[in-house]
């Protein structure tokens, strides 16, 4: 796998301060994507044992809140396949720091039942992340104001809760700032 970039202090992509990945290789390609270079799997960087540990490093500090994936698609089977022993390395080493992840595949009729984004991996990476945008960007349903998504038809999910009680629960966050 290869990522597209790293912010070790990113306060746009989920709550609190975050360190936030960027995988490449995306086959959604919406239309109006801010992220279109990673569309290409190739982009980027190696994602390797030594960026997994100045990972870390970023993770530690008290102040980070956790760690954001996104990209790219973290859920392209592939992305999954490397992105899943990373993921356990975090839980276990930061259990009280969160984890969210953004995708154009929807949680219950994609990442729950049969699909391609599917995989061996799939329940194992949902079961370590905590909150989950899921849903293609749709230009035609862009809003600015929404916090945390850029567009209507995207929900923030409370994946352990949903994992749960067998149905999607989304979290509100509202419009602007706070």
């Amino acid at each position: 796998m290869n990522y597209a970039a790293i912010k070790k202090t990113d306060i746009a992509n989920g709550t609190g301060v975050r360190v936030s990945l960027f995988v490449s290789g995306c086959t959604h390609h919406c239309k109006g994507c801010f992220n279109r270079e990673t569309w290409d799997f190739s982009y980027g960087e190696a994602f390797t044992s030594k960026t997994e540990d100045a990972l870390m490093a970023a993770l530690a500090p008290a102040h980070i809140a956790g760690l954001t994936l996104l990209g790219g698609e973290p859920f392209e089977p592939g992305n999954q396949e490397a992105l899943l022993p990373f993921l356990e390395r975090v839980r276990q080493r930061y259990p009280q720091k969160n984890i969210w992840c953004y995708t154009g595949y929807l949680f219950d009729r994609e990442l729950l039942s049969p699909s391609r984004a599917r995989c061996g991996h799939t329940d194992k990476m949902l079961s370590l992340i905590d909150v989950l945008v899921d849903g293609e960007f749709q230009e035609t349903q862009k809003d600015i104001s929404l916090r945390f998504r850029g567009s209507k038809n995207q929900r923030i999910i409370d994946v352990q809760k949903s994992l749960a009680s067998g149905s999607v629960v989304c979290l509100e966050f509202g419009k602007g700032r706070g």
